[in-house]
């Protein structure tokens, strides 16, 4: 995706603007169709938009509040339509620099990108689909086309912020950058704590306030958390490196191991009915006082001294298994002996079968229960609650178990194409309503370690949350609990009424992506600082452009260069750059911010050397 914007045939702000006139968008130049305007659609074609790009959308269901909002922003909206390729030229195709696909189906996706392959097989593709095999296909066929899949870039975050990790690994060109979240040590400013290594963003401890890639002389205080990135060399010169290699693994495969058996032991003993509970008790007490009689009673063949204790723990086990090996026998006995000897083969042998058939019931009823979704999930402590089987579901799932995280699914739909899924891997699934607490006791969420909420519904997800607050109680500050919201807005508010830490907006995260690749903003990485949505991203500075020759200095406070990569240049980065570096046209530089921030960069990139500063660049 890297390429400069003339590359992509996108024109210039300062260029003068394709006159609508009679022929509307069939004439256009250098434009953007957004063919599906639901969820991923609508933020794509709005950051376009705010990015300054023209843009023609293509939907047949389009409700009045969408409508209203792309014609404020003077965007043309025309009906799909059952065959697509007279719709696709009155949007332009013949002249359009990109094509963003987000159908509501896979099917309609495929379809759309396919002709527009027919139509324009130069044209930048942008598609989004959910199954990996069609994606798959897609980019043998198109060729030039790039696929992405939401869910597949919305999971990390979800996935990191489960697992409690807090560094990010990102490779910019050949060499391998590491982001990672570390509280302050003491009360001092960026540069006297950290050196040299960049500061993308600091959460302060009292508010909770975000400040977007600061200056190194911003002072923080104690238990503020900053999020620096550096490469590992630069990493653990500061002791700031996150610890890798296979001591690490080995250490992390034996907690997890002693964790397993640990959960294990709690699950046999919680899934133990009262009947089955008795009887281990009476098998403990047999064991014992058998111990103990032969120990005392029983003669030798010497006729002196007692039977060994661990011989009379032998002589009990192979009496009551019926397994006697001949090494020790009641027909030598005194009478009283063997009559003890008849009353404990009688018991043990009542017992064993009894404890046999006990244990046979609560395992089968249990899978069955367990099958049905129907079962609590006992016994399981520092696990993760995933509510909602979607998508992204499935995608947070994988990541939790490749990283030894057991997992309780909560799903409401039995009839959710994903549930064979989940049960065939032997994930514990509870079937029902995740916003009642007797789902979330189900679920075990006293002893979760972490929550992700993760159904398709805003208004399930925020009941959910509440329902997951409520019942932590005083864990909730402890637990990450991560929630899933379509809005961005409403996701604040979420966050500054109801205290959650962990609203994140799929769209949000994905969006930029779609943009990006549509746009020659080559997105590389996504994660978050605080509440706020960062990129990594690649730009190719173009001759003419708004930041051809710019200095670091002059750029926006809210943007942060990473490292840059010069034209005809040597294969090796230049990082971290100073005040008074420049860029040049060829070069490619790596840009890390919100979103909003970037999309001013690609702005200011577009409208040529006229541009005026943004605001004086984080040093």
């Amino acid at each position: 995706m890297s390429g400069t914007l003339e590359d992509h045939g996108l024109e210039r702000e300062s260029s003068a603007r394709n006159p609508p006139g009679p022929v509307g968008p069939r004439g256009w130049v250098g434009h953007v169709i957004v063919c599906g305007l639901h969820e991923i659609g609508l933020r794509a074609v709005e950051q376009l938009h705010l990015a300054g790009a023209r843009v023609v959308v293509l939907d047949d269901s389009v409700d009045e509040a969408l409508a209203r909002m792309t014609r404020s922003w003077d965007i043309p909206t025309l009906p799909r339509g059952g065959h697509l390729g007279e719709p696709l030229d009155d949007a332009g195709i013949a002249g359009a620099a990109a094509v963003v696909v987000t159908e509501t189906t896979d099917l309609r996706t495929l379809e759309t990108v396919l002709l527009v392959r027919d139509l324009r097989p130069d044209v930048r593709v942008v598609a989004h689909l959910d199954n990996p095999a069609v994606a798959n296909a897609v980019e043998e066929v198109t060729g030039a086309a790039t696929v992405l899949d939401v869910a597949a870039l919305f999971a990390p975050s979800v996935i990191e912020a489960c697992v409690g990790r807090r560094a990010h690994d990102i490779v910019l060109g050949s060499t391998r950058f590491v982001t990672t979240e570390v509280p302050a040590p003491r009360a001092a400013s960026l540069r006297e704590l950290f050196g040299s290594l960049a500061p993308l963003g600091v959460v302060r401890e009292a508010d909770d306030e975000v400040v977007i890639c600061p200056g190194r002389d911003l002072r923080v205080d104690v238990g503020d958390r900053v999020t620096l990135v550096g490469t590992e060399v630069e990493l653990e010169a500061a002791n700031l490196a996150p610890r890798a290699g296979a001591g690490v693994e080995l250490q992390n495969a034996w907690a997890r191991a002693v964790a397993g058996i640990r959960n294990l032991a709690l699950r046999v003993a919680a899934e133990a009915d009262r009947a089955l509970r008795a009887a281990l008790l009476l098998g403990l007490g047999l064991l014992v006082a058998s111990t103990l009689v032969l120990h005392f009673a029983y003669r030798t063949d010497t006729g002196h001294g007692r039977l060994p204790v661990i011989d009379a723990i032998y002589f009990t086990v192979e009496t009551v298994a019926t397994v006697g090996f001949g090494d020790f026998s009641f027909s030598t006995q005194p009478p009283a002996v063997e009559a003890f000897g008849i009353a404990l083969i009688v018991a043990g042998t009542t017992l064993v079968t009894t404890l046999l058939a006990l244990v046979t019931n609560a395992l089968v009823s249990r899978r069955i229960a367990q099958s049905l979704g129907q079962a609590k999930i006992p016994g399981m402590r520092g696990h993760t609650v995933m509510v909602g089987l979607g998508a992204v579901g499935m995608q947070v799932l994988d990541g939790l178990l490749r990283r030894g995280r057991e997992v309780v699914v909560v799903e409401r739909d039995e009839s959710n194409s994903y549930v064979a899924e989940v049960r065939r891997r032997g994930v514990p699934l509870v079937l029902g309503d995740a916003t009642r607490g007797t789902t979330l006791d189900a679920a075990n969420l006293a002893r979760a370690g972490s929550v992700a909420i993760l159904t398709s519904d805003d208004l399930t997800n925020i009941e959910t949350g509440l329902a997951v607050r409520d019942r932590l109680g005083e864990r909730w500050a402890d637990v990450p609990v991560v929630l899933r919201v379509f809005d961005r807005q409403l996701g604040r508010r979420l966050e500054q009424s109801f205290d959650f830490r962990h609203v994140w907006s799929t769209v949000a995260i994905a969006a930029p992506w779609f943009v990006g690749a549509a746009l020659g903003l080559d997105v590389v990485f996504s994660f978050y600082v605080g509440s706020h949505p960062f990129l990594v991203a690649r730009l190719r500075i173009s001759s003419g452009g708004g930041l051809e020759n710019l200095s670091m200095s002059d750029l926006s406070a809210g943007i942060r260069v990473v490292a840059i990569a010069r034209a005809g240049g040597p294969d090796v980065l230049e990082h971290p750059p100073r005040r008074d570096t420049r860029l040049a046209a060829g070069d490619d530089a790596y840009l890390a911010g919100p979103y909003e921030e970037l999309l001013g960069i690609l702005r200011r990139e577009r409208a040529g050397p006229q541009a005026t500063g943004g605001g004086t660049a984080a040093a």
